[in-house]
């Protein structure tokens, strides 16, 4: 597509949710929590913004007549969440977190912060609105295609999630609600699909630098308002995967070239990257103020801006000799301190060793073992590379051991087996495994020894012997 000589323009909205308790109560933010013990109906209708107007989205969704149904856990919900009790203070940390990111797109924070309500019916919020606060105003991300702006970043509470609906009712799970969500929105200046999904991608990096957001499935949402001239504003909802940005982008466009004038809408991606009508474009007259929270003054003094993941790659590359994709991982997965505290306690071993047996053998161990490595915890590596540090066993005993803890076994009871063979013995194997095995190349005889001898040698030894012996 030519999407110059389209018009296209592109902005994206992403939504953040951070790793700290909810915004407006001392409650922990569980956003998976089981076995509900609280349950209670509502019936939502909207009310007049700021402008003294209904929101259209509000009045779309009063138009379906449901009954909201709600369900809650007493360890992640309280009378805050069900609306039977005013919001507390906001919470500091989850605005220290937000000013950490504002800082780090360069941003214009606000002196006080004043909370804000957003009419939403669909039932997500079962006071009938969101809770949401302007932190940060006028900011930028620089990118391979020049600058694109970040015009606002607010603080908002995370709606409860969706567990079932049919034509009568829709029912809720209130552990998600309240969740301290950071939301991110960029101006339009995106004139291809590739650049959307890169910036989206910058954004994510600045996120996950602070250490402070949460991981998984859900936790982080990318919305996309695309138009192309002679078309309104379409706001897609619902990115769960960046690779499939400039397809669903492309397939609006599309979509777009073949309609007439129409209303601005929101719209959520469909499995096959379709879009869906979800609802009409919500406005200003949404908004009012929150009479329940009282405003909160700025303090910047103990702001700390956190260093790029981009920078914190650099740096552990060059601290332990570790490839690009190893160090990314390890901040991926939040296992640099890990990593920092093996390194110190085994000396005797290279840090890149000691990163690849954290990062590889896990992957190895469920290729070729078939065997749930996610099962093993800090206190097992750190046990294997302590016996490979004192040399009780030899490096190849590594994967063997780990494998055994997984299948019941004692680590210190198994490491027994995988005791060194001394260089005197070690020689005599080898070339018992030559003889046997005549004309056959130093690849394929290596290959026959290590089986033979498998956690009990060190490699390089082995190879070592071959090259001596033929």
């Amino acid at each position: 597509m030519n999407y110059e000589e389209l018009g296209l323009k592109c902005g994206l909205e992403i939504h953040q949710q951070l790793d700290t308790r909810k915004l407006f109560c001392k409650c922990k933010s569980i956003v998976h929590d089981e076995n509900p013990d609280i349950f209670f109906t509502r019936k939502l209708r909207p009310v007049a913004g700021e402008t003294g107007e209904i929101d259209q989205a509000a009045a779309h969704e009063m138009e379906k007549g449901k009954i909201m149904k709600y369900e809650a856990c007493s360890t992640s919900s309280c009378l805050v969440e069900m609306d039977e009790e005013p919001p507390g203070q906001i919470n500091e940390e989850a605005v220290e977190i937000s000013l950490q990111i504002a800082k780090m797109l360069h941003m214009r924070i606000v002196d006080e912060i004043q909370v804000m309500r957003k009419t939403v019916i669909d039932g997500s919020n079962v006071g009938g609105f969101q809770r949401t606060a302007l932190i940060a105003m006028d900011g930028f991300l620089e990118t391979s295609k020049g600058k694109v702006a970040v015009p606002t970043l607010c603080l908002e509470e995370e709606a409860a999630k969706k567990i079932k609906e049919d034509e009568k009712a829709i029912t809720y799970r209130l552990d998600r609600l309240g969740v301290p969500l950071v939301e991110i929105a960029t101006d339009a200046s995106m004139n291809d699909p590739e650049h959307a999904k890169e910036t989206a991608s910058l954004i994510g990096m600045i996120l996950r630098s602070t250490k402070r957001v949460k991981r998984g499935i859900g936790t982080i949402r990318q919305d996309v308002n695309v138009s192309i001239k002679g078309s309104a504003r379409v706001e897609i909802k619902g990115f769960q995967d960046l690779r499939n940005m400039p397809l669903v982008i492309d397939t609006e466009i599309r979509r777009l070239q073949k309609l007439e004038k129409h209303e601005p809408e929101v719209r959520k991606v469909n499995p096959d990257n379709t879009t869906s009508f979800l609802r009409p474009m919500p406005g200003a007259a949404r908004m009012y103020p929150e009479t329940d929270v009282l405003p909160f003054k700025v303090n910047l003094e103990k702001i700390t801006v956190p260093k790029l993941l981009t920078e914190q790659v650099k740096e552990l590359e060059k601290k332990w000799k570790i490839n690009d994709d190893a160090a990314k991982e390890l901040l991926d997965l939040d296992l640099v301190d890990q990593a920092e505290s093996f390194i110190a306690k085994n000396k005797n071993l290279e840090p890149k060793y000691i990163v690849e047996v954290m990062l590889a053998l896990p992957k190895e161990i469920k290729k070729r073992y078939k065997l749930d490595a996610e099962k093993l915890t800090e206190k097992e590596f750190s046990e294997v590379l302590l016996l490979i540090n004192k040399e009780e066993v030899v490096r190849e005993a590594a994967i063997e051991l780990l494998a055994s803890f997984l299948q019941g076994k004692s680590i210190s009871e198994e490491a027994k087996k995988y005791a060194p063979i001394n260089d005197k013995i070690l020689l005599e194997e080898i070339k018992k495994i030559v003889q046997k095995n005549p004309g056959k190349p130093i690849g394929a005889l290596m290959g026959i020894a290590m089986k033979e001898l498998r956690g009990k040698v060190d490699g390089k030894k082995v190879n070592e012997f071959l090259n001596k012996l033929i």
